[in-house]
């Protein structure tokens, strides 16, 4: 960019930064917008990133030649690192008692919203066939890919895209994944932010009664605090950087899935949930000994905030690359009905079966639905940070149980005579086929495919 007939010049990475503090000053504007006590909070920086990222994408790839897509990874891993640290070591002293007071309702909570999700998905799928466009293969991937975005689930992408790597026109099916994907991420992000802030409106809640009934049931008693404890830092900014070490070691080992062992299928909480997880554990124990790796409330505060912005940016500006040229109508209507679908029933089961209070329900929700904007949000609404305990429970079974939601509909495709047949995980198989609804189906134990060459290149 230049300015002034050369008398300002923008380039290089340099460009991408004032891109992304652009973004985030006049995101944070347009979220202030209030209309009756509703507004966009966080999510207003996604909007306008989704924006830039339409209209002057192609300004950071000339800027960035070859580097443009690695450039908004790592501000988007970046924001993700530090918000999620932050929020496992702000719910970490609180994290485990409630976890063992509520383990079942959050396994039960995140079975719920997948499943629901997943039959979302199916009713889209029904509805694609009988409008017509897409067909067979085709509709499924940008349907699975529809399912991933709306629940902002990066481990149901990966899966997703995996699972149709394997299939004939690979390509052409993994980007109608990431299509899919890009097209309804943007409502899955607004939807449950706005759903977190209008639900206690609309219920007239007292913010303060839910938060005493949050906590409730938690030990009165209390460690007693270890004087002289030794800081690294006076804001606890290495405590914070070991916590993310130790997550980024954590979320990438490899846990088989099948028989194959590592070069099967193989399930890792990726960096995300390593960090998590440290995060939880470092800030549940607060010191080894007498040395302290608990960061300072403040340090964790604007990171929590600081890591937020820079994820929907680097998310915002990457998915409205593509937005433009992919969206239809009815694949963004396809994105709405699978994101309210699973949160309505979510939030109705917590209410009624689980028996959630408010506060511990909408937590859990934006943990079923893998939010981290909405988390953001529900935090400044209930004016808590103890509601990431509940998003923390959900948010690792959602994964989990995420990762099998693509190969799991790759069965119902090949029941209903679309495809021939699907390369899946092997114990997934053994445990469908022949069973139930999949009777008639059966596992080739050996099948011969065509051999393929691969290069591998290197600059």
């Amino acid at each position: 960019m230049t300015l002034f007939g050369g008398v300002i010049t923008i380039s290089g990475i340099t460009f991408l930064m004032f891109s992304v503090f652009a973004i985030i000053a006049v995101g944070f504007a347009l979220g202030r917008i209030t209309i009756k006590g509703i507004s966009l909070g966080d999510a207003g920086v996604f909007i306008v990133a989704l924006l830039y990222g339409c209209l002057f994408y192609d300004k950071i790839k000339a800027a960035l030649p070859g580097y443009d897509v690695n450039a908004l990874k790592i501000v988007e891993n970046l924001g993700l690192i530090l918000f999620v640290t932050s929020v496992g070591f702000i719910a970490g002293p609180k994290f485990f008692g409630n976890l063992k007071r509520n383990f079942k309702s959050y396994v039960m909570m995140g079975l719920v919203i997948i499943l629901s999700g997943g039959l979302s998905a199916l009713l889209c799928v029904f509805i694609g066939k009988q409008v017509g466009g897409l067909e067979g293969k085709e509709l499924v991937s940008m349907v699975v890919g529809l399912l991933s975005g709306s629940l902002t689930s990066t481990p149901a992408f990966s899966a997703a895209k995996q699972t149709v790597a394997t299939m004939e026109n690979a390509e052409v099916l993994e980007s109608l994944v990431t299509v899919g994907h890009g097209i309804s991420y943007i409502f899955g992000v607004i939807g449950v932010v706005l759903f977190v802030q209008i639900v206690p409106k609309l219920m007239k809640a007292n913010m303060e009664t839910e938060r005493a009934l949050l906590t409730k049931g938690e030990e009165i008693a209390k460690k007693a605090p270890v004087l002289n404890l030794m800081h690294l830092d006076h804001l606890g900014f290495a405590a914070f950087a070991l916590a993310a070490c130790a997550g980024a070691f954590v979320g990438n080992i490899k846990v088989p899935l099948s028989s194959a062992g590592l070069s099967g299928t193989t399930f890792s909480l990726t960096v995300t949930g390593g960090c998590l997880l440290m995060g939880l554990v470092f800030g549940h124990f607060g010191r080894i000994g007498k040395l302290s790796i608990m960061p300072e409330a403040k340090t964790l505060s604007i990171f929590k905030e600081l890591g937020l912005i820079l994820f929907l940016v680097g998310a915002g500006i990457a998915g409205g690359a593509k937005f433009v040229q992919y969206f239809e109508v009815i694949y963004f209507g396809y994105g709405i009905i699978m994101t309210i679908i699973p949160m309505i029933i979510g939030f109705f089961f917590a209410k009624y079966v689980l028996k959630l209070s408010l506060l511990n329900n909408l937590g859990s929700l934006t943990g079923g639905m893998t939010s981290t904007p909405a988390l953001g949000t529900l935090i400044q609404v209930a004016g808590t940070e103890d509601v990431g305990a509940a998003y923390a429970a959900t948010v690792t079974d959602a994964a989990n149980i995420f990762s099998t939601t693509a190969q799991i509909n790759a069965f119902t495709e090949v029941k209903s005579g679309a495809v021939d047949f699907a390369v899946v995980d092997i114990i997934l198989a053994q445990n469908i086929c022949g069973n139930g609804d999949y009777a008639d189906l059966a596992i080739v134990e050996s099948i011969e495919l065509d051999s393929e060459i691969y290069a591998v290149g290197f600059k």
